[in-house]
């Protein structure tokens, strides 16, 4: 892939319905403070270009399970961050990114929640079950377009009726329901809703946890996530690569002005609505006694735009929803297949780990479903608040180890397990106590235990990366340093060694050895005619086309397994072939652009941050 769909691709991997809704309803309920996330994200997606990318793709690895076990051998880390990873996929991506766009799709149709979630999921279904990672990728540039001409047309819309940044800047203040309870600050404002940083005690995002505590989870998500990494490792070389990320780093900045501010003026125009104050009014409104600003974004699309443009916002959101769920589907069937599946089955052929991955998807999309009512119960009024606080408890330990396990060589596999365990069963512990003990309604007691209340998730995201780290330190100094197969091309200060002999000889088995290559691909990528010759060769698992009844044909076709004889020729000779890897090399011009462009958006960062802190 060049440079542009590669970077099309990671920002609506990125950005989808939860985004939508969950951005505009902070902005609604607390003004512009979450786009710290977009905004720490422009730096942590260089960080992935220039840093962590060079050593994944030195490393020659498709997963970043796969990488841990590369790096620190073994089985355990493996599969402990598989089964993690697909955890963190259903409580933050799937049922979150269902919720969002389901909400959308309910407060515009009034359909019934959850025949929305089932209708969307087959619109997803259509494509994602028949194309793989090339398909998903050059859908996600479409569809990034698509999002960017709908969501700026409503910016516009929004801008226009408020009278432009100063009419909102003053009529946000204004913005207060008329039914609420006097002598409290329900329903009221933040004084401080134009600025990103924040008290540091006492306001919902403290600014040392915005500086430090957010951006470890941050570096988790755009440096060691399978959905965001699959897309970077998919470019032609390392310079597309950074391309890529540089033109996701530049669309970060457009979420505020998008999302955030239009979410703050439906406030301003649907005071008594995305304001509701009283929890018996706001269980009417929306269905959510603990607040109703997440309506904030379709509200606006529903009463602001006219009916042509409202049915753009709806391609717009169905299009955002399809290309995360895509996205995440695709990574979560190639992580269960390559790094989970064959443990368990070594031998298994191209056809079984299609037919597992497929089916895994489906056994996904229906726990993340019933995932959903949680979500509900657990948001406290903001759903991009739930996600995030999900994410400080969970991705803080697999950020160190992975950062220890790149830029430090003598980190290894007794440091790095124990640095997760510790570091997860920590984090484990306060999930299950915020959903034990919820955040309490505005005029409510604060009954909570004190490492509830009065330690912010983003402040405990620190204490948990900090205790992970010393873990990960005194293990790996007390036990044997790691040997130099787990070190050569596998971090930032080896990755230009040459490869270790052993290496070529790593498959267990001839069957493995030659399908190397294949193994390598995602699972959702792998060319299934490729079962055309597996037939031919005795693999018991495919059976011969013209014995096929018509409904096994039609089970082919649905599954993408169709036999092609006529191509049987061209597919042995396509199979001879090494997969094109991306290059480490970089052309001296192209490579002094890049760098000059990084300099450029770090400084538009910085200012950015400096003008609205």
């Amino acid at each position: 892939m060049v440079w542009w769909p590669v970077g099309a691709s990671l920002f609506a991997s990125n950005v989808g319905s939860g985004h939508f809704i969950g951005l505009a309803g902070s902005g609604a309920a607390s003004g512009i403070a979450a786009t710290a996330y977009e905004w720490n994200g422009m730096f942590c997606v260089l960080v992935l270009a220039w840093l962590f990318l060079p050593i994944y793709i030195a490393a020659g690895v498709t997963t970043m399970p796969e990488y841990l076990q590369k790096r620190f051998g073994g089985k355990r880390i493996q599969m402990f961050l598989a089964i993690l990873y697909l955890f963190i996929y259903i409580f933050t991506k799937i049922s979150v990114d269902m919720y969002a766009g389901a909400l959308f799709i309910q407060q515009a149709l009034h359909w019934d929640l959850y025949i929305a979630v089932v209708g969307l999921l087959a619109i997803t279904a259509v494509y994602t079950v028949a194309g793989g990672l090339a398909a998903v990728i050059y859908t996600d540039a479409l569809q990034t377009l698509i999002m960017l001409i709908g969501a700026v047309t409503l910016m516009v819309f929004s801008f226009v009726e408020v009278g432009g940044l100063e009419g909102l800047q003053t009529k946000y203040f204004d913005a207060i329901p008329s039914t609420r309870k006097e002598n409290s600050s329900c329903g009221l404002p933040r004084e401080d809703a134009f600025h990103i940083f924040r008290d540091p005690v006492t306001s919902d995002l403290p600014w040392p946890g915005v500086l430090v505590g957010m951006t470890i989870p941050s570096l988790w998500y755009w440096c060691t996530d399978q959905v965001i990494v699959q897309r970077s490792l998919a470019a032609k070389n390392l310079s597309h690569a950074k391309g890529g990320s540089l033109m996701t780093s530049y669309l970060k900045i457009l979420p505020l002005f998008m999302m955030v501010m239009p979410g703050m003026i439906s406030r301003i125009l649907f005071p008594d609505l995305v304001a509701c104050a009283d929890a018996e009014i706001c269980q009417k409104i929306c269905g959510n006694p603990s607040g109703c600003s997440d309506i904030a974004y379709p509200k606006l699309v529903i009463e602001l735009l006219p009916v042509g443009l409202r049915g753009l916002m709806m391609s717009v959101m169905i299009a955002a929803l399809m290309s995360s769920l895509t996205s995440i589907f695709n990574s979560a069937s190639t992580i269960f297949t390559m790094d989970l599946w064959k443990h368990i089955r070594p031998r298994c052929s191209e056809w079984e780990l299609m037919i597992v991955g497929r089916v895994f998807v489906l056994l996904l999309t229906v726990v993340s479903i019933l995932w959903i009512p949680l979500v509900q119960a657990g948001q406290g009024g903001q759903l991009f608040i739930y996600i995030q606080s999900i994410s400080s408890y969970l991705q803080p330990p697999v950020a160190i180890v992975f950062i220890l396990g790149c830029f430090w060589k003598r980190a290894n596999e007794k440091g790095a397990f124990w640095g997760l365990v510790i570091g997860l069963l920590l984090g484990i512990l306060r999930l299950v106590l915020d959903f034990i003990y919820p955040v309490p309604q505005c005029d409510e007691t604060d009954l909570r235990p004190g490492v509830v209340k009065y330690m912010h998730y983003l402040y405990f995201s620190m204490v948990l990366a900090a205790i992970s780290m010393v873990t990960v330190l005194v293990v790996s100094m007390a036990t044997e340093p790691p040997s130099k197969e787990m070190i050569s091309r596998l971090t930032w200060f080896t990755r230009g060694d040459l490869p270790v002999k052993k290496d070529l000889a790593v498959s267990p088995s001839p069957d493995a050895a030659k399908g190397v290559c294949e193994a390598e691909r995602p699972a959702l990528q792998i060319d299934i005619s490729i079962a055309t010759e597996n037939s031919s060769n005795d693999n018991k698992c495919t059976t011969n086309a013209k014995g096929n009844s018509k409904l096994m044909t039609i089970f082919l076709w649905l599954c993408g397994m169709e036999h092609r004889e006529e191509n049987t020729e061209n597919v042995a000779a396509t199979k001879s072939e090494p997969l094109p890897v991306a290059s480490l090399e970089e052309e001296p011009l192209v490579k002094h652009v890049l760098n000059v462009n990084l300099l450029l958006c770090v400084c538009a960062g910085v200012f950015l941050w400096a003008y609205f802190a």
